[in-house]
């Protein structure tokens, strides 16, 4: 894609222990506070979004606004607490 620009730095989205070539998601942070997301299998295929917008998701994540989307998932489990320290499912 000619409008990702060329000198951008990606960080790969595994864990620490991870190995092989994935699929893993990578992400770079751009100028004008752009985050730039990308699979490690289809790397021209770039979803572009604002810092304010990801860190809001990166926001919901931790809080499990999504763990919905993982509900019955092999070897997934959901927390007992949200990180905030309420019951699960509470509403604050």
């Amino acid at each position: 894609m000619s409008d990702i620009p060329a000198n951008l730095t990606w960080e790969r989205a595994a864990p620490p222990e991870a190995t092989g070539p994935g699929p893993w998601i990578e992400l770079a942070f751009g100028d004008n506070d752009l985050v730039y997301i990308r699979e490690t299998s289809d790397p021209e295929t770039v979803v572009t979004t604002t810092q304010k917008k990801w860190d809001a998701f990166v926001l919901g994540v931790q809080a499990g606004e999504f763990d919905h989307f993982v509900e019955g998932v092999e070897g997934v489990e959901a927390p007992d607490t949200d990180p905030l320290g309420g019951e699960q499912g509470a509403k604050p």
